[in-house]
Parts: structure tokens; sequence; C-alpha cells
């Protein structure tokens, strides 16, 4: 049984068709259906979604996510331009993409990173851009060639707690994703730098406000905090429903060790409402 701040209403199908016609016209895939985001009936009836690149079949198997795992497909040369023309025929004002992790790459995807960068300032030149990043496998070049074409906010998720890696992200390395956001405020200093991660999968408070300071200490601006939800009966199973309290309790925290901007709440995910937090975090940086 979920408890009641857990429940959402999804839309009726009808308001999501002009979203999804759009991306299937366009041969293109979002993390909000590729990772059954729970606020997917949201975003794309607002006209937004997070652009998923470099295919839709992920190298690693992350045991909290949803995203197809497996041999991924060779790379489209026109998936940057196919982005653009997206983000231009929704009029975004603020475009999110992120990746699968492609390990099997030796830039880690890089590159087409900075090329669907480059797509959209042609088409959308008044649009800010964010990307969510995989580690590129700590590949500094990888984050270099990015900084050519810097975005207005670099994400990388830390995802959970360092005791939870082996169990979540089996792959992945919690020293390596800080030296990646360390590194990309080095490069990139004008940019905002993000990262989120997921309580509910069995850490302690003392730990989701020590990956707060570790944060803090690579000079991490945003931090999001969201409730794993389990996406199927394969996945982690859900070890805990935060209550509201306690996400109000780690926005706080956060906010005294200098962050500048938090969003933490059952529903939280690491794009979600991005333009809005973005707008928000740009005014509050011009007063």
């Amino acid at each position: 049984m979920l408890p009641s701040w857990i429940k959402k209403r999804f839309p009726p199908q009808e308001e999501l068709e002009n979203m999804q016609l759009l991306l299937r016209t366009l041969h293109l895939h979002t993390v909000c259906e590729g990772a059954r985001c729970p606020n997917i009936g949201e975003c794309f009836r607002r006209g937004t979604a997070t652009f998923m690149i470099l295919g839709e079949v992920c190298t690693r198997n992350c045991r909290f996510c949803a995203v197809k795992k497996g041999h991924p497909a060779p790379l489209d040369p026109e998936e940057p331009r196919r982005v653009a023309e997206a983000a231009r025929k929704l009029n975004l004002r603020h475009v999110v993409v992120t990746s699968v992790t492609r390990d099997d790459l030796e830039d880690g995807g890089a590159s087409v990173f900075v090329q669907t960068i480059r797509e959209i300032r042609n088409l959308l030149p008044g649009a800010t851009v964010e990307i969510l990043t995989p580690d590129f496998m700590g590949n500094e070049k990888a984050l270099l060639s990015i900084a050519q074409v810097p975005p207005h906010v670099f994400n990388h998720n830390v995802e959970t707690v360092p005791r939870l890696y082996r169990e979540v992200r089996p792959q992945a390395s919690y020293n390596r994703s800080l030296r990646v956001l360390e590194l990309a405020k080095q490069v990139m200093p004008g940019v905002f730098t993000k990262s989120g991660l997921m309580v509910g999968l069995g850490e302690s408070r003392e730990e989701v406000i020590s990956v707060l300071g570790d944060l803090r200490s690579v000079r991490c601006d945003i931090v999001t905090i969201g409730q794993y939800l389990r996406p199927t009966m394969q996945h982690l199973p859900v070890a805990r429903f935060v209550p509201p309290e306690e996400f109000k309790e780690y926005e706080e925290v956060a906010y005294s060790m200098g962050f500048r901007w938090v969003a933490s709440g059952p529903f939280v995910r690491s794009s979600y409402l991005a333009d809005a937090f973005f707008a928000s975090l740009e005014k509050g940086a011009r007063e």
C-alpha cells in the first residue's frame, strides 16, 4: 500500500499524444519514457521532455533503472540535429539532454553531447541548455571537450550513498562521480554544476547528509533529492517511503551547506521542472 504522499494522478492519454507523436516522428528517445518516470504525464502535458541521446540501450546494469540494458546499436549521426529540431518545435526555453551510458565508446559519447549542444544553439540560440551525463569512465578529455561548448548546467548524479553502490550501481564508482563533478567545475567555472540522489533504498539520514557534504566539497551548486520508486518487479525493492518532513529537513540542511538551489521531495527527479528551477536560479544570481 502506497502512502498518501506517493500517489499521483496520471493524465488522460489524449493529453500526451502530441508529445509522443513528435518524439516518434523524429525517432527520438526520452528518459521520461525509458526510465518510467512518475512525472511523465505532467511534463509531457506541459510540453517538456528530457531528451535521451546515444540511443536507448545502456551498457550498464544499475538495479534501480528501467532503461534498456545490453549491446547498443551504432551511433546515429543525425540524432543531435533531430533533438534540436524537437526542441525548436516545442519552443523550449530550457533544453535538457541526458543519455544512456556508453562504455563501449572511447569518449563515452561526449562528442555527441558536444554536437547536440551545437545543434540546439544553431536552431534555438536563445535557449539555455542543461546536460545530465554519465561518468565517461572518468575520462578527463571527454569533459574538456564539453567545456569547449559549455552548457548552462552540467548535471551528473551520484544517485545513492557510497555504502549502497555495490548493490545499486555495481559498475559505477562514488569517488569517480565526485571527481566528474569536481573536474566539471574546474574546466567550466561559470557553469552551474548539479547532482542528485534517491532515498528510500536503505540509506541512513547521516549517510544522506554526508553525501550532501561531499557534493559541496567539490563545489556542486544544485542538488535534487527524490524518493526511489521501483519501476518493475525485477528492480530493487523500496526499503522505505521517506515522509515529506524528512525531505524538508534535507532541503534545509543542504541550503545551510551553501547549495545555490535545492529540490527535495517525493517526486523530485534530476530534470523535473528544470526549466522553472533554472529560471529562479538565474534570477537570484542577477539580483
